[in-house]
């Protein structure tokens, strides 16, 4: 399948983009958990602006991966491939029947993630501690997809 100049770029640059993504959500998960996060500290938190801080960059970098991920890139890739543009639940169910994503229900349960890191923390250490400990348990989830797609980027775009 022939891809545009247009859209071989913009492929091209969404997968850059999630490269330093992935680099800076790793930098930032290593300044939270390395070498753990006890549920004291997050029990604490505002009375740690500096680790409050390191939370928020962790969380932002996480959110921020997951939406390049299935709402830049996915879609971009889709498109690229001729299929109809799409809502994100169908984008995901295409990807998990290309075998990009293992599974269409996990990446909406780590979406909802968001919520919990987000606004729920404030109410909630608990919620908070728990979201957290997940999303760094399925960093490789986002780390995966990432290379599933970023593998089909590379053959649009370098073929002749």
């Amino acid at each position: 399948m022939k891809v545009s100049p247009e859209m071989q770029e913009r492929l091209k640059f969404l997968s850059r983009v999630i490269d330093k993504e992935i680099k800076h959500l790793n930098y930032a998960a290593q300044q939270v958990f390395d070498p753990v996060l006890p549920f004291q500290s997050v029990e604490t938190l505002d009375s740690n602006p500096e680790l409050a801080m390191k939370v928020e960059a962790f969380t932002s970098r996480f959110c921020r991966l997951q939406d390049t991920l299935g709402d830049k890139l996915l879609p971009a890739l889709l498109i690229a491939l001729g299929e109809p543009k799409q809502a994100l639940l169908f984008n995901l169910e295409k990807a998990e029947k290309y075998g990009w994503l293992e599974s269409s229900e996990q990446w909406i349960a780590l979406r909802q993630l968001r919520n919990q890191m987000i606004h729920e923390y404030i109410e909630n250490a608990q919620t908070l501690f728990d979201a957290l400990i997940t999303a760094h348990s399925k960093i490789s989830v986002l780390t995966e997809f990432a290379s599933d797609l970023e593998k089909q980027v590379g053959a649009l775009v370098h073929q002749d």
